[in-house]
């Protein structure tokens, strides 16, 4: 009965940076470990694995996906870009990561959640115009699912210092405990819905 149980458990890898990894939170409190409690309470039968490294690029991503992909994983979110846009890094450059990564995984028939994060506008407008084009393009390109903004589900609040302390972290660029869990509660159904794209 457990080796049926265990068969049947949809293994998603999250690939990420310090969002995905938790940075500044306790292990309980990141995005991979909420995420995870949310789909236990919604009886979904899914294993995430927290494949987040603080600090990490498109490039690191790129460095390191062949290694994250162990036999077991069936599906992969991919969250990179942000520390890329951080420092200013081509959005040529990181397309081209992404598009790399999503080669391999696409190879491999893993169905992919894209996690897009909109530019901010310290590189001008055309930088910024470049950054946010490239994830609804990759994933019409890679046909995957998107979620267009990581932090959507406040991000229309984000403009209210008050908010900025209810959601974000003292650094102003991750979100707390709080934050992480308005993040879960909009991005969820999204997981369950890759999930579901392992069984078709």
């Amino acid at each position: 009965m457990s080796a049926r149980v265990q068969a049947e458990t949809v293994v998603i890898a999250a690939l990420g940076d310090s969002l995905t990894q938790g940075y500044g939170l306790p292990q309980e409190d990141g995005l991979v470990a909420q995420l995870q409690g949310w789909l236990d309470e919604n009886n979904h039968d899914i294993r995430l694995i927290n494949a987040g490294v603080s600090g990490d690029t498109t490039a690191g991503g790129r460095s390191r996906i062949e290694w994250t992909l162990t036999p077991d994983v069936d599906a992969v979110i991919v969250e990179l870009g942000g520390n890329d846009m951080m420092r200013g890094i081509a959005p040529s450059d990181s397309r081209k990561n992404l598009t790399e990564i999503l080669e391999i995984l696409q190879s491999r028939d893993l169905p992919v959640l894209l996690v897009g994060l909109p530019s901010a506008n310290n590189f001008g407008p055309e930088f910024k115009a470049e950054f946010d084009d490239m994830f609804p393009a990759l994933s019409t390109d890679f046909e995957t699912l998107l979620y267009p903004d990581f932090f959507t589900s406040f991000r229309t609040k984000l403009n209210d210092t008050s908010a900025l302390t209810t959601y974000m972290q003292d650094d102003a660029i991750h979100p707390n405990a709080k934050g992480v869990a308005a993040i879960v509660e909009d991005f969820g159904p999204l997981v369950v819905e890759l999930a579901q794209q392992t069984q078709e």
